[in-house]
């Protein structure tokens, strides 16, 4: 491609053109290798010696040339906040000095794209520690999220980011996978709901959202991180991509991360039918596709479907990945060289490079006056705050609704004012307790053991002490391990005590060095170490035992259902979750959390999700049965409710809709919240299909004696799913609506028929059951 003079008139500085239009004068301008320079991200703060916090950091983070990379350009930075402890406006100076280095040493004088983690809010030191997805999901309250992930974007925009890698949009398929924690739940619809929010939250703050992982990551076999993944065609369309249709449609996202999966035997970072023929030829998505870190490199060295780099790096840019993240080892002189050979066409690289220059020009980094953040260097340590009060009152909020109660044996919760508390142990007295795998102390603070937690976390322990005045305490045990020897102090206490509160869990952690985490999977589902057996030797101390547990995934309570006077369930509900749980003990919180995920009843048996067909439900032809303990949509609340169906229709045509409408009571004296649950049952189809599954929800907020009528406007499209053709059909004929507390407790049914032909529909289809409360 011919080089385009210089000094042509600049069109592409005109900011009353289209951002196609200024691509389109810009890119002709530019030389391969310049354009090659906005297909990478460099990792300055990347370690080579330390544990890392990605797959392989430690052996593929080579050394940082920056002059080298820097000449011709730069497309992203990755992560100058959250790979070390740094105070904020002193990281918000430092990116702003390297982003006019980026700047002054390209002849076009363009910035970097920042981006940063922010699965459970901004992953770096001091910004506020909000629950973990999986808590998001327990919520059952979009706004609530789009609210949080608001706060998100206004943070990171704040010290200068423009793109924040979540939400994770993939589905739950086995609880013992370890990323569990940063997944919103085991429906596609309530994941897809949670998350399209969550994508309004950043997008409307001016952040590029960024989905993940596109697409079958969780469905990996064994639950295994980075496993091959066993699912045929039919579940990836009817489970994995739907949340990911919602979070493009109704959310507006601009970019997505590929997965790191194999999903029948072909990895997506290789995949165009994926990454182009669906995510662009058909959903229409107009964003970049960025790798998931090492990604392409993996291509060579983990799927060996490639054989060099250069390989490596034409099979991605090929399917459609735009940007090497986390920094360059294909996408650099690599691909310039492969070019000039002539291995790799050109318009690969130019195709990704106008995707990468639109979005920048939709951030404004194409602009003549954009510039950095003016950080005063004399006052900017301690000048921005990322934990200020309104965000630690958002974090209470969503922690207060994300508790589930689970059970309560003849009302032992609340605890009365004066109650004689035991708390035991290892998870009672540890910050690190609230806090998920992507949280910034857990993700990178536990390297720096002698720098400050950045935020304040209190524990359960501090939390009960503040609620109730007076609690003794004792460890127990550590998390995992085989050691008991702290039973005997737990016990002791515990006889002395009206009540123990048991706190047990996880500990998020990477690659093995938690029970929760990225990188640590688990056999079963039995909880770690010896923690089951400390239960057992409370509950043999004849003093009722409430337990808390404080989890990145569902453990098996079969053990102990009937034994403990109650049942609390909290992941990892972030920095003011101590507080929320203090007050679901007290009472000062009416819970009104509900299980995204399905608590098994022993601890094999997996994997198991609810959206299972007949075949999968307890039968007569197996002796096993795999019927949860607690099901998906489960929780308790301290208050009652009344629900009294209103309106409904008899036929509803396969391309039309009509309402539901039922009156919501609170029959209490207490101010709660009921979740009510819409599930679809489908007696007869031409492929197995669930024998419930969730189309619509709502949160109803109401005091005592108070009532709302909830309407849900339902379209025969929800009832679509992939026919034997391999088509997206709704069938004409007899389904039911289920109006439920949960998975497993139905409390009204409407019966109707869809009439008219059968309907091939597509991403264009209706995705949504809106939802009004009046």
């Amino acid at each position: 491609m011919a080089i385009q003079p210089t000094d042509k008139p600049s069109r592409w500085r005109d900011r009353s053109l289209d951002p196609a239009a200024r691509v389109d004068d810009l890119l002709p301008r530019m030389t391969l290798e310049e354009k090659t320079a906005q297909l990478y991200g460099i990792w300055v703060g990347a370690n080579a010696d330390g544990d890392g916090v990605a797959p392989h950091q430690n052996t593929m983070s080579d050394p940082v040339d920056w002059p080298s990379l820097t000449a011709h350009g730069l497309g992203q930075l990755t992560r100058p906040f959250g790979s070390a402890p740094v105070d904020p406006g002193l990281g918000a100076l430092a990116l702003a000095r390297t982003q006019r280095q980026v700047v002054a040493a390209n002849r076009f004088s363009l910035p970097a794209i920042a981006h940063e983690e922010c699965l459970a809010g901004f992953t770096t030191w001091g910004a506020t520690a909000y629950p973990v997805p999986l808590a998001w999901g327990a919520t059952f309250d979009p706004e609530l999220i789009a609210e949080i992930s608001g706060r998100i974007g206004r943070d990171l925009r704040s010290v200068g980011v423009h793109q924040g890698l979540a939400p994770v949009l993939d589905v739950v398929r086995d609880p013992r996978w370890g990323r569990v924690e940063e997944t919103i739940g085991e429906d596609p619809y309530l994941v897809g709901m949670i998350g399209s929010a969550y994508v309004r939250g950043l997008e409307t703050a001016g952040i590029v959202a960024t989905l993940k992982h596109f697409a079958g990551y969780s469905a990996s076999r064994g639950a295994r991180n980075l496993g091959p993944a066993g699912i045929g065609p039919r579940e990836l369309a009817d489970v994995i991509l739907p949340p990911f249709e919602m979070a493009l449609r109704e959310g507006g996202a601009r970019s997505v991360m590929h997965s790191y999966a194999d999903v029948d035997g072909v990895p997506p970072a290789a995949d165009p039918r994926l990454l182009t023929d669906l995510l662009r030829d058909t959903w229409g998505f107009d964003g970049t596709v960025v790798a998931d870190y090492f990604g392409i490199t993996f291509l060579e060295t983990l799927h060996r479907v490639a054989a060099d780099r250069t390989s490596a790096a034409h099979l991605a840019l090929a399917a459609g990945v735009d940007v090497e993240l986390p920094t360059v080892r294909s996408y650099g002189e690599v691909l310039v060289d492969a070019v000039r050979a002539g291995v790799v066409p050109e318009e690969l690289v130019d195709r990704a490079a106008r995707r990468v220059l639109t979005q920048k020009c939709e951030l404004g980094l194409l602009d003549a006056d954009w510039s950095p953040l003016e950080i005063d260097p004399d006052r900017a340590r301690g000048a921005v705050d990322l934990d200020p009060p309104a965000n630690r009152a958002l974090a209470r909020r969503s922690a207060e609704q994300s508790v589930a109660l689970l059970s309560n044996q003849d009302g032992a919760l609340p605890l009365a004012p004066g109650t004689r508390i035991a708390v035991v142990g290892p998870r009672a007295d540890d910050p690190y307790a609230m806090l998920g795998c992507y949280s910034f102390p857990s993700h990178v603070g536990v390297s720096y053991p002698d720098v400050p937690f950045g935020i304040d976390v209190p524990t359960v322990l501090d939390a009960v002490r503040a609620e109730f005045g007076a609690a003794t305490y004792a460890l127990g045990c550590d998390v995992d391990g085989a050691d008991d020897s702290g039973f005997a102090a737990a016990t002791a206490i515990a006889r002395e005590a009206d009540v123990c509160v048991a706190v047990l869990g996880d500990r998020a952690g990477l690659f093995g060095r938690g029970t929760s985490g990225e990188g640590c999977d688990v056999a079963d589902l039995a909880l770690p170490g010896v923690q089951g057996e400390l239960l057992d030797a409370l509950l043999a101390t004849g003093t009722p035992v409430v337990l808390v547990l404080v989890t990145g995934r569902p453990y098996a309570l079969g053990r102990w259902a009937d034994r403990a006077a109650a049942i609390v369930q909290a992941f990892f509900p972030g920095e003011e979750g101590g507080p929320a749980l203090a007050g679901v003990l007290s009472g000062r919180v009416n819970p009104s959390g509900r299980l995204p995920v399905s608590v098994p009843r022993g601890p094999g048996g997996q994997p198991w999700t609810y959206l299972q067909p007949p075949l999968g439900l307890a039968n007569e032809v197996s002796n096993l049965d795999p019927t949860p303990l607690f099901p998906f949509g489960h929780g308790l609340s301290y208050t009652t409710f009344d629900w009294a169906l209103e309106e409904h229709p008899a036929e509803v045509p396969t391309d039309g809709g009509d309402d539901v409408v039922l009156t919501v009571r609170n029959t209490g004296d207490r101010d709660g919240a009921e979740v009510v649950q819409l599930y679809l049952h489908d007696p007869v189809a031409q492929t197995t299909r669930p024998a419930m599954r969730l189309i619509g929800f709502a949160r109803v907020p109401l005091a005592a004696g108070q009532s709302k009528r909830v309407r849900f406007r339902f379209h025969a499209d929800l009832t679509s799913f992939t026919g034997l053709r391999g088509d997206r059909v709704v069938e004409p004929g007899e389904v039911e609506l289920r109006l439920a507390a949960s998975g497993a407790d139905v409390r009204h049914v409407v019966r109707l028929r869809l009439t008219g032909p059968e309907r091939v529909v597509d991403h264009r289809r209706q995705l949504v059951c809106e939802t009004t409360l009046h």
